[in-house]
């Protein structure tokens, strides 16, 4: 059985719901699934380090966790960064899905001066703004492109997912998110994005919702079992190489 190393980018609470869900999950995809991970914490105040020496790089997949605002902006976007560039499989959740957005814009689209309300509330130049309403303890139907890896992995064009955020972005900076290959390929009913996808990266998506706060905790949301497959496969395809 092939063990993927997996590395969880966050700054870790008891606190935080989807924190504390995360060994049951890891523990049912190797149960449920034959999908064995072994998970490193690595705080976002040491990430960016991590990723420097080519540490980050050595892991079969990447997930940025919920739990903003984080301890080092800098950390978050650098591991967003490494397994963009480094094709390592990625997963950004919540808060993973600003600074997704914000790692992309800054270092593809050359927006270097966009900001995160959460980080620098008195920036001129917002990205990542406060919800006009929020978003804690919301449910809310999620429509996926058809052909997306969105709708592949989640296996239906609709679904209804668990929020936990105050933030997200603002519509005037996505076109240039788009037109450098960023994919929005969720959708709330008001047309917000809530999905983003990499096409030509083996697998990299960024969702506003929360899947760790799927169900009772003891099952894998579908879009963890993917993230975990790629993981599995891309350790494979080292093993191999």
């Amino acid at each position: 059985m092939k063990i993927a190393r997996i590395a969880l980018v966050g700054d870790r609470s008891p606190n935080v719901k989807a924190h504390v869900r995360v060994p049951a999950l890891l523990t049912a995809l190797a149960e449920r699934d034959g999908l064995v991970l072994d998970a490193y914490w690595i705080p976002t105040g040491d990430a960016e380090a991590e990723a420097a020496s080519g540490a980050l790089a050595g892991f079969d997949a990447v997930w940025v966790l919920p739990g903003s605002p984080y301890a080092s902006e800098a950390g978050a976007l650098a591991a967003v960064r490494t397994a963009r560039e480094e094709g390592i499989p990625f997963l950004g959740t919540c808060g993973g899905f600003q600074h997704t957005l914000l790692e992309f814009a800054r270092n593809v689209c050359g927006l270097a001066g966009v900001a995160h309300a959460e980080n620098d509330p008195d920036a001129t130049d917002l990205l990542i703004a406060p919800l006009a309403c929020s978003l804690v303890g919301h449910e809310g139907v999620v429509t996926a492109a058809p052909g997306s890896l969105a709708e592949e992995v989640l296996g239906a064009e609709r679904s209804v997912e668990r929020y936990h955020c105050n933030y997200g972005p603002d519509p005037r900076h996505l076109p240039a998110l788009t037109a450098h290959g960023l994919v929005l390929s969720g959708h709330d009913e008001e047309g917000g994005p809530r999905i983003a996808e990499l096409p030509g990266h083996p697998f990299f998506l960024a969702t506003l919702f929360q899947p760790e706060l799927y169900g009772d905790g003891s099952a894998p949301h579908p879009i963890v079992r993917a993230l975990a497959a790629a993981a599995v496969a891309h350790a494979g395809t080292r093993a191999a190489a």
